[in-house]
């Protein structure tokens, strides 16, 4: 009984240590000129933001920035922003990309369902989802950030033929964006099962903080890019049959 105490006190230590950690980012995440949250009346600005206009690429549910800022690096003739809603992960990518001056790097904080409240129509040119949670359960499908429902906010924003990248390690993930590519009339434009088999790209050699976590499992990454047609069609009763069929082999 008296033997536990301490360990008690250590782990309420620990857990104040990190609140304390957390109140620190958010308040210094604050004082980022880079960083907007839930900011009002930014659609159709963002090029007077970045000063140029360059293309601007969206990395949704972002994380820790890994891509956002590894993007940046990669192509200074483009413009990245990543959003997500935890301020406290975001502040990573966030810190990063100011010690490091990359100004074609921004960060959004916000929720995905709201995106389109902060884009005009056609302002983004691309988008990456990279790592999201799967959403595994089939009461959760309508998360999946490749859901008809999500596709319809980003055909809002994206221009006509805007690429976007899926890179995963969820099978359930990637087959689940397979058949809505094809279920939905999308253009599927590349389709590598295991990325790290083959010469994989420049940008998907990338690694996300979770993605470095799951490579010494050895489990396979995937990576789709496809395009959107000018409408994504409704949920009628056949479709939505065959995507329940979908989601329930997941």
């Amino acid at each position: 009984m008296y033997g536990t105490r301490p360990v008690h006190r250590i782990c309420t230590l620990s857990l104040r240590l990190m609140a304390q950690k957390k109140l620190l980012r958010f308040a210094q995440i604050k004082t980022f000129d880079h960083v907007l949250e839930y900011p009002e009346n930014m659609a159709g600005k963002w090029h007077s933001f970045f000063k140029n206009t360059h293309p601007i690429v969206l990395e949704l549910a972002c994380g820790r920035g890994e891509y956002t800022t590894g993007l940046a690096r990669l192509y200074p003739n483009k413009n990245f922003v990543g959003v997500d809603i935890k301020g406290n992960r975001m502040y990573i990518g966030a810190k990063k990309a100011l010690d490091e001056k990359l100004e074609n790097a921004a960060f959004l904080r916000t929720q995905i369902e709201s995106i389109s409240a902060y884009f005009d129509a056609h302002e983004a040119d691309e988008i990456w989802i990279t790592f999201p949670d799967p959403q595994l359960r089939t009461s959760k499908a309508k998360k999946r950030l490749t859901h008809p429902r999500f596709l319809r906010l980003y055909n809002q924003i994206l221009k006509p033929k805007g690429n976007i990248h899926l890179k995963t390690d969820s099978p359930a993930l990637y087959q689940f964006t397979k058949k809505v590519i094809a279920k939905y009339g999308l253009t599927l434009l590349e389709d590598n099962d295991d990325i790290y088999h083959t010469q994989p790209k420049p940008e998907l050699l990338i690694k996300t903080h979770y993605e470095r976590l799951d490579i010494a499992q050895s489990k396979k990454i995937h990576y789709l890019r496809f395009c959107l047609p000018s409408q994504i069609p409704q949920l009628d009763r056949e479709l939505q049959e065959e995507l329940k069929e979908t989601e329930n082999k997941d």
